[in-house]
């Protein structure tokens, strides 16, 4: 008897890839924006298709089985290379006419992406690039899944680690972190303070994130854990905060490159903390002559 062939429906890949990272079926199904009933068919549906378990219980919700995880680490390499294969038809008309879509964070929109526009139409008039304000870790499905073409985020504590085999990245830059202070406080005046300083002063932070992290990590190495009485993620609010004498804060130089008003800026020694800002694509879509000279204006520092 002649077995039929092995054929794999790549989106039921997908299905599983975000099952694995998501970690239960609810929360793959609002990242798809499915319901869950349809992600379990789908996966279900994988398992006939691969004649292998692909879940099992566990209390109330499911694990990968270890066939699961051999499929996902083949599906990786799949996916590069149908991107691979995308990057050499787009080199046959060129890369000049296409569209191409960033999602970036917003102070990344502003500081990276802005700059690079200008050159893109310079140089590739007739390339089309669209923006969209995209945070993590939800960028990363949207990049899986085809509606963003290139990501631009920090790495933090539950970014994809540097050899995840789904993505190709490269380093953008280092982002270094200020101290916000009320422009009237007695260390105002200093050029260069130490966070152990201000160890007993309230601050005011984002609810989480990476730059939650680094304020974190950063008041833990100088010693304290901050007292957080405010919480933001919007930088204009955190400035103001500060203004008004509310807290101090720190803040990436990207998102505050000048004081707002009633603060000033002083970096922290011996050394400032940083936020480390990158940009991925798809594994074997780094080579197409769309994404290309995307990747390059992205890179280039003034």
């Amino acid at each position: 008897m002649v077995e039929p062939p092995f054929t794999i429906d790549l989106y039921r890949l997908r299905v599983l890839r975000e099952l694995a990272d998501r970690g239960t079926v609810a929360a793959t199904a609002a990242a798809l924006h499915v319901t869950p009933s349809a992600v379990s068919q789908q996966l279900a549906t994988l398992a006939r298709e691969v004649g292998a378990p692909l879940l099992s219980r566990d209390g109330r919700g499911v694990r990968l089985t270890a066939q699961a995880r051999i499929l996902l680490d083949h599906a990786s390499i799949v996916h590069a290379q149908l991107e691979r294969a995308r990057a050499d038809l787009d080199a046959h008309t060129g890369g000049e006419v296409g569209e191409v879509v960033i999602g970036a964070f917003a102070s990344a929109v502003t500081g990276v992406v802005v700059p690079a526009l200008a050159r893109l139409r310079r140089e590739r008039p007739r390339l089309r690039v669209r923006v969209v304000e995209a945070e993590a870790p939800g960028c990363f499905s949207r990049l899986g899944v085809g509606e963003l073409d290139v990501v631009i985020t920090v790495d933090w504590r539950d970014a994809p680690h540097r050899t995840d085999l789904r993505y190709a990245r490269r380093d953008l830059l280092t982002d270094p972190m200020n101290v916000v202070l009320p422009a009237d406080h007695p260390l105002a005046g200093r050029e260069r303070l130490e966070l152990a300083d201000l160890a007993d002063e309230p601050w005011v932070a984002g609810r989480s994130g990476p730059c939650l992290e680094v304020t974190l990590a950063a008041c833990a190495e100088a010693g304290f854990n901050p007292e957080i009485r405010h919480r933001t993620d919007d930088w204009t609010a955190l400035g103001a905060f500060v203004g008004v004498g509310a807290g101090v804060a720190l803040a990436p130089s990207l998102a505050l490159p000048a004081a707002p008003p009633g603060t000033v800026l002083r970096a922290p020694a011996p050394r400032p903390p940083a936020r480390r800002i990158f940009l991925a694509v798809r594994a074997g879509a780094e080579d197409s002559p769309l994404l290309r000279p995307v990747i390059d204006a992205l890179s280039a520092r003034p």
